[in-house]
């Protein structure tokens, strides 16, 4: 028995890593833009167009990848996966040159690893929920905490690379990083995985879109990615233009900071999931999150609102793991196709939520407290979905 158990935790610690991957491929590339710009000549708008890609191949991913893993199998789906992200962050460092059009290059290289990002964020959650373990909603926040950690490695292992090396060898850490999905393939190739449901039991994807709970789940997972990334995206730009730091410096105060907080809170569930119900826990969390838009954007000094912004990571980090741990008790019977709905309303979040907060700022005159307070609406739909998951019982 204690060999079964032994196994199944190691299928965990695959998922894990598989979350790392996941923010190697998503967060790798800005790090670069700055030397993409100097090296190949490229404009902002060319440079904006890699993370649209990114984020317009995993829409798809999570749009059409359902049908396709239930019919190939967990096992090959996430080792494949794994497969493409290593392919698309080698051929970051050698599709420039070896297409001729180095922005071709790069938007192939991300097409690659797109699509092995789109099938992690599917398929990692099941695996996990499929496993013959306890305490689930627990294992989930955890799970969904690596996804910081990995942010947070990725910064920083990647700031001591270029201080060590130089930003010219670029090419080489991008074939470094390529080596924790290459591991991972082999990793899941050994570990035991199972299908989060039966096959005969699932409900059809027609089934899921004619229940009231079903988009309840969605909206709260769209407010989960938008009120994340609305703060996350931009505390760079404010902790720049509010304190008036480096950019270096910006982005530890920033982006480091708020990964940081998020990992935290899921880390923290993770370990005290037991004694707090998770949606007594979820709307506490979504009352703090709007605290920290409105001190965030209405602070007098600029100290309070660098406060603010980087609680706010520590706000959202149960809000999308929470989600899926809500969506696998109440729809036990959605499998895969609920995961990848669940990640496809979460994606339509991640982008509308920075969006909203630009297109705000820019209609105030370039005040980024403003969008900032606009995206307070997030939070406040979070709280209003709680709410209506509660009186459906």
């Amino acid at each position: 028995m204690n060999s079964v158990r032994t196994s199944w935790n190691h299928t965990i610690y695959a998922c894990y890593t598989g979350y790392i991957v996941q923010a190697i491929v998503n967060n790798l590339a800005p790090l670069l833009f700055l030397t993409f710009s100097r090296e190949f000549s490229l404009g902002l708008d060319r440079l904006a167009l890699i993370s649209t890609v990114n984020f317009a191949v995993q829409l798809c991913v999570d749009l059409l990848s359902a049908k396709v893993i239930d019919r190939v199998g967990y096992r090959a789906s996430v080792m494949a996966a794994h497969v493409f992200a290593a392919a698309g962050l080698v051929g970051l460092a050698v599709f420039p040159r070896l297409l001729g059009d180095p922005f071709a290059g790069l938007m192939a290289a991300v097409a690659l690893y797109a699509v092995g990002g789109g099938v992690i964020e599917v398929l990692i959650s099941p695996i996990v929920e499929a496993c013959p373990t306890k305490r689930k909603e627990a294992a989930m926040s955890l799970l969904h905490s690596f996804y910081c950690w990995g942010h947070l490695a990725v910064v920083l292992l990647s700031t001591l690379f270029f201080t060590l090396f130089g930003v010219e060898n670029w090419r080489v850490l991008a074939v470094l990083w390529a080596a924790v999905p290459i591991i991972n393939i082999f990793y899941f190739s050994q570990v035991p995985i199972r299908s989060v449901t039966p096959e005969g039991r699932r409900e059809p994807p027609g089934g899921l879109l004619r229940s009231g709970t079903f988009w309840v789940l969605m909206l709260l997972m769209v407010c989960a990615g938008a009120s994340e990334q609305g703060m996350s995206q931009w505390a760079s730009a404010f902790a720049e233009s509010a304190l008036r730091l480096t950019k270096t410096a910006g982005d530890l105060a920033g982006p480091c900071a708020f990964a940081l907080l998020m990992g935290t809170a899921r880390a923290l569930y993770g370990k005290f999931a037991d004694r707090l119900p998770l949606p007594r826990a979820m709307a506490a969390c979504a009352a703090l999150c709007l605290g920290c838009y409105l001190l965030t954007a209405l602070a007098p000094h600029p100290v309070l609102g660098l406060l603010g912004c980087a609680a706010c990571g520590f706000s959202v980090g149960i809000f999308w793991p929470g989600t899926f741990s809500t969506a696998a008790k109440a729809l036990p019977a959605g499998g895969t196709a609920l995961y990848a709905l669940m990640a496809l309303a979460g994606d339509l979040g991640c982008s509308s939520g920075p969006g909203l907060v630009g297109l705000v700022s820019r209609l105030a005159g370039g005040d980024l407290k403003a969008g900032l307070l606009a995206a307070a609406a997030f939070p406040v739909l979070t709280l209003a979905g709680l709410a209506l998951l509660r009186r459906r019982g």
